[in-house]
């Protein structure tokens, strides 16, 4: 069964900067595509970037030119660097991804973006 385990939350003030990581498990990691996806309270959950195997991106409007995600196919790790956070990005964030008929999602990691 495929694992994704994300990591790199926390509390950040307005304006801050947060790395998140994910590393998948039980997988080829090279040959899938990865996502990012956020919860807010009382919110449906939203994509948020997506990296393609290739390594070509997209990205939610809300995050452009804010973030970036990576990723490190030797480490079987996908990145989101998030800079100039505001507090509308507070949100558990979760990795993602699709295998066969499946998708996988990891445990999620709180960010939290106040003064």
């Amino acid at each position: 069964q495929v694992q994704l385990v994300e990591s790199g939350g926390g509390l950040v003030q307005p304006g801050g900067s947060l790395r998140l990581s994910c590393v998948g498990s039980r997988m080829m990691f090279r040959i899938y595509a990865m996502g990012w996806y956020r919860q807010a309270p009382g919110k449906q959950r939203e994509l948020v970037a997506r990296i393609a195997s290739a390594g070509s991106t997209n990205y939610a409007d809300s995050v452009k030119g804010r973030f970036t995600i990576s990723r490190d196919n030797a480490k079987n790790t996908v990145y989101l660097q998030m800079n100039s956070l505001k507090p509308d990005d507070t949100a558990v964030y979760y990795c993602n991804t699709h295998v066969g008929l499946e998708d996988y999602w990891g445990q999620g990691t709180q960010v939290t973006v106040s003064s």
